[in-house]
């Protein structure tokens, strides 16, 4: 039965999600497995990647083809490294100890390097949001400018308005008045004569 180490997806329409697996290659894309290896997330960034190395050394050595993507997650997390270093000291070319060695500080440099590049993700994402928030500030103050610049002429308006408005009454309530008491006057004279 030839073994591939494969991956099998789930999730959901437009946001995918695998498992590593090592399965008959006979088997449906997603069907039947022998043996779960691990997870790999392509949708974060840097992608997540979860594996049983040891596991996946295991089926290798005992034939298991991975395919072309799975190949290169296994090389990612250091499962073919392992495997080669393993056929070294199948040879007497080295001892199990180094192999470890070599092995461990091949991981250490690896996470090093995802570390680092974690670290400006999350820097360029903190800044671009920064930046953001500084245009979103910068575009609010212009538009509560305008919002009060347009405050000020309709109040600055309607003052005036107001101010003619009741000049406009003053003088029109003041003349009648006035004509009254002049017609109230003449009337007074006209029934004293």
């Amino acid at each position: 039965m030839p073994v591939k180490i494969r991956l099998q997806r789930h999730g959901k329409k437009g946001k995918p999600f695998f498992w590593i697996v090592a399965a008959d290659g006979r088997a449906k894309r997603d069907g039947k497995f022998l043996e779960k290896l691990g997870i790999y997330n392509p949708t974060t960034n840097p992608a997540t990647i979860e594996l049983n190395v040891d596991g996946a050394v295991k089926w290798m050595r005992n034939g298991a083809q991975p395919t072309d993507t799975a190949k290169r997650i296994l090389s990612y997390k250091g499962a073919m490294l392992k495997k080669h270093l393993l056929a070294g000291v199948d040879k007497g070319a080295l001892t199990e100890e180094q192999a470890n060695e070599k092995f461990e500080a091949w991981l250490k440099e690896k996470e090093d390097k995802v570390f680092s590049k974690t670290q400006q993700v999350e820097q360029s994402t903190s800044e671009a949001k920064q930046k953001a928030l500084a245009a979103e500030k910068e575009a609010n103050a212009k538009r509560k400018a305008a919002v009060d610049a347009t405050l000020a002429e309709e109040a600055a308006e309607k003052s005036t308005e107001e101010t003619t408005e009741e000049v406009a009454e003053a003088t029109t309530e003041e003349t009648p008045v006035e004509e009254t008491t002049a017609q109230a006057d003449e009337k007074k004279e006209d029934k004293e004569a």
